[in-house]
């Protein structure tokens, strides 16, 4: 599967999501994660532990898709682009507490785990009709 067919894909499943999350942030940032061999718990358990400083600062956490059929990723991850920036404090302090790996050893951790990834930011979700509206401003 292409990343433009992944992309598409992924429109379809982002539309039901419910209107208080979008409502928080209308940019995601989509990550497509291509794991090295034997490392998928290993990136797991590192996903989870950002997952629990967002819990431990009120935010969600990242949307995890696994892959089933089809392109050669292996997980997809949807988050909102930007917190706000006293939530990210809150982050920082909870990443910290649970001594979780930040700035270039979050980098070398996650090249670890990792064989290639790709990111994009999207904004939505949407219908085409709202973005239609949005055209005509």
């Amino acid at each position: 599967m292409t990343l433009a067919k992944t992309l598409l894909a992924l429109a379809v499943v982002l539309m039901p999501i419910e209107p208080t999350f979008a409502a928080q942030n209308d940019s995601r940032m989509i990550e497509i994660y291509h794991i090295a061999p034997g490392k998928h718990v290993e990136f797991l358990k590192l996903i989870a532990q950002y997952d629990e400083a967002n819990r431990q600062a009120g935010l969600p956490p990242r949307e995890l898709y696994v892959h089933s059929d089809g392109g050669s990723w292996d997980f997809l991850l949807i988050q909102n682009e930007n917190a706000d920036p006293a939530k990210q404090a809150l982050v920082d302090a909870a990443l910290k507490k649970l001594g979780a790996p930040t700035g270039a050893k979050f980098w070398v951790a996650i090249r670890q785990a990792i064989s290639e990834h790709s990111d994009t930011v999207a904004t939505g979700p949407t219908t085409a009709g709202d973005w239609l509206k949005k055209l005509e401003n």
